[in-house]
Formats: C-alpha cells, structure tokens, sequence
C-alpha cells in the first residue's frame, strides 16, 4: 500500500500522518507479528513507535550522495542502524562503507532474471520505435538522472556519427532539455521491463556511461548482469563495483575517455562471442534474485530466532520460563 499526503506540508506534520496511517493499517489488517523493511532512511520517523519482529534496512544508495537529499537524511539514517536487526547493503562499496557501524551487514550485489534477459540471444520482433532507427547501436535502460554522464554521451556521440545512441528510461531530478540532441541520440523514454530483451537484442553494444562522482562511488548497477545476460557485450565507465565484479575478469570492457570508449565499442564488435558468453554464464551462475531472497531470509530468520531467545531469557518467573509470555 501507498500512503497519499497531501503535497507541501512540513516533515514534522507529514510524518504525523504517516504514523497515524501506519497504526490504522496495522489495525485494520489485525497485524501482531510483521517485518518492518526499510529501503528509504526517512520512514523511520513515521514508524519508530511500532513493534515490529525485525528491522531491516535495505541499503541500496549512498542517498545522502544525491542531488536534493534531505538534510535529515544522514541523522536518520544514523537512527535506522542503530536500531535495525540487519542490514543488507546492494553492493560491495556500501557494504565496506555500513561494516563498521553495524554488526550484522551483508552484501548483496544485483541479482538477475537470466532466463528473462537470455531472450535477447534470439531473433526477436523489433519494438516499433526501433525499428527504424539504423545500426549499428549502442543502448542503455535506467533511470536518466544526475549520474549519466551526458558530455561524454554526447562526445562518444560526435566521435561516431555512424554509431546510433538508444536510451530507454525516465528522466529524473535533471531538465531534460539538458540531455544532448544529436541525429544519432534517440531517447525513446521509459518501457516495461517485459519488453527490455526486444530491444536489447537490437544492440551491438550495452554501455553504462556514469560520472565517477560522490553519487556513484557506491554505485552496483542492477544493468549490469542483466546486460550480461542479454549477451551483448558491455561498456562502462569505471564504476568501482563495476570494475571489481566484472571488469577486472574481462566480462565487461572498462572505458573513461571518449577515445576508450569508441575503442572498446569497436573491438566489442569483433570480440570472439561465442568464449565470451561461455564465461559470462559461468559468471552468472547462481545469481537469481531466488538464490538472494532464500540468503536474505536465512538472515531474517536468525535475527526473528535471536529476538524469541532474548524475550525468554526475560521471562524467568519463579525459577521456571514463563513461555506464555512469548507464545503467538
């Protein structure tokens, strides 16, 4: 469920009202043992007063990092690990940035639905507004925001005026009018995830053109292992995460310059496929999000256990564990 405030008021008032809709939905639905999951550090005022089983805090941006971030954002992020059970962090830099200031955090890099993206190794319809567009072409899907790098998506743009440039995904927190426009640009906007392997198997080459910035030094793009699993060779900027998980093994090509990167696209276009897939699969070998959700579960589990041990060892009543107190 989506809890709708009006626009415009003042946090403190906001979160009052989250709070109250909170306590109504726990009510009404006669909840007496839930999980609080929290993705987003400033829920946690609208919801501290509650009793959860477990707190998890799901860490999967530096958020403070972001172009227009509370400035509530760090203290209450302080507050969510200081009472969360576990912390699962989407990357390996958050992770080495959370270690220290929890003693339950564990990594979970982007997982993959590889028998949904592998589609894009056949011969599949063209979507409409490909169709058209000639090749060959570079893409890329996500989230259009402040973390591209837009002066070398327009340079690798002018370097290969043959090259045709496909972004698929909304733009967020820039002006669109700030996107480069070129004849070889297209930006065809947002498409359901359904539809991702019709386009990508139009694509020669998939790349991640990031800023290496505060923004995405802790950066574990979900695309990557899903570009991978499209079989189309990829390009990135160096990304940390990137270069750690993939680039170092050769999966993916590691490109800064706008010469790198017109180099990297060329030689992926003749790379030898066929060896190259053999290791990406190896590579993406029990990475489905099954395999991360059953990981994370055993970790939910642990922490509800710890909790039902510590609520007995509290309930000691004339020498003898007063199990009713902690019974369902």
């Amino acid at each position: 469920m989506t809890p709708y405030i009006p626009d415009g008021l003042a946090s403190r008032t906001a979160d009052a009202i989250q709070a109250r809709l909170m306590d109504e939905l726990i009510d009404r639905f006669q909840m007496n043992a839930y999980v609080l999951w929290y993705s987003m550090p400033m829920a946690i005022a609208a919801t501290r007063h509650l009793s959860p089983l477990v707190v998890i805090y799901d860490c999967m941006d530096e958020l403070a990092a972001f172009a227009g971030a509370p400035a509530q954002l760090s203290a209450r992020e302080a507050a969510l690990l200081e009472w969360a059970d576990v912390v699962f962090t989407g990357g390996w830099s958050l992770y080495e940035a959370r270690r220290a200031r929890h003693p339950r955090v564990y990594p979970f890099p982007s997982s993959v639905d590889v028998a949904h993206f592998a589609r894009a190794r056949q011969l599949l319809p063209e979507p409409d507004d490909q169709r058209d567009i000639p090749a060959p072409r570079l893409g890329f899907f996500g989230v259009i925001d402040e973390r591209m790098d837009l002066n070398l998506v327009a340079a690798v743009a002018d370097a290969r005026p043959d090259w045709q440039h496909v972004f698929l995904g909304p733009v967020m927190k820039i002006d669109p009018a700030q996107r480069p426009h070129r004849p070889n640009i297209y930006w065809l906007g947002p498409k359901p995830y359904a539809s991702l392997p019709e386009y990508i198997a139009g694509w020669q080459v998939a790349w991640l053109p990031f800023v290496r910035n505060e923004a995405t030094r802790y950066l574990s793009p979900t695309k990557t292992p899903e570009y991978l699993a499209s079989g189309t060779p990829v390009v990135s900027t160096s990304i940390r995460d990137v270069v750690r998980a993939w680039g170092d093994s050769g999966l993916v090509t590691i490109a800064d310059s706008v010469a790198d990167v017109v180099a990297a696209m060329e030689a992926a276009r003749v790379q030898d496929l066929v060896k190259w897939l053999v290791c990406v699969d190896s590579a993406l070998t029990g990475m489905s999000w099954e395999c991360t959700w059953q990981e994370m579960a055993r970790h939910i589990d642990a922490a509800i256990e710890r909790h039902r041990v510590l609520t007995t060892d509290v309930n000691l009543v004339d020498g003898r564990w007063d199990m009713a107190a902690t019974s369902d």
